[in-house]
């Protein structure tokens, strides 16, 4: 039902006005409950923008504008959960299961392990060999986040020789597990 049409059912018990089809009473209605519905059409488009949990466009660009971040390519459904994950972390909520959930939230798995009466952080990939693929945009992220005087350090896990030898007994079992050095992990 239009807002012309909602007017023209609120003012009908008063009996003073004529609403038939081409009557000028009626085309005035109409034209006012059409300027409503664009209203109204326009302000359920700023109600699910201000909402994270249902912007779509303008509303995660301006909450990645606010919080100074740029997460590239990314669906409205990932880029919701990352803001997500970036807004628990923000304020009193910092803790080290708060920076590793939001961590996992923007896509990069991580565990903390802090030091230094809570002045150190250490960093351990241990999904990763070596830096993971979105390295940088862990370390902006953690940089983000963290009050300046927490000293970050980064571990990361490698493969040595030891570990060859202890997971494959020759070169062939290698060969026929792995295809590229990529996989070994």
């Amino acid at each position: 039902m239009s807002c012309g049409e909602n007017l023209r059912d609120l003012l009908a018990p008063l009996g003073v006005y004529r609403w038939r089809d081409g009557s000028f009473q009626w085309g005035e209605l109409k034209a006012a409950g059409a300027a409503l519905d664009g209203v109204a059409q326009e302000l359920g488009r700023i109600h699910r923008e201000a909402d994270l949990t249902t912007a779509r466009e303008e509303g995660l660009e301006s909450l990645c504008g606010l919080l100074g971040r740029d997460y590239g390519q990314r669906t409205p459904e990932e880029l919701r959960g990352m803001l997500a994950a970036v807004l628990r972390v923000r304020g009193s909520s910092f803790t080290r299961q708060a920076v590793e959930d939001a961590l996992q939230g923007c896509g990069s798995y991580a565990e903390l392990e802090e030091g230094g009466n809570g002045l150190r952080l250490t960093v351990c990939f241990p999904r990763d060999t070596g830096p993971g693929e979105d390295w940088v945009g862990t370390v902006d992220f953690l940089e983000s986040v963290l009050p300046c005087h927490v000293e970050l350090r980064y571990q990361f896990r490698t493969i040595t020789w030891a570990v060859l030898e202890e997971s494959y007994p020759s070169w062939s079992a290698l060969e026929a597990a792995v295809s590229r050095w990529s996989q070994l992990g």
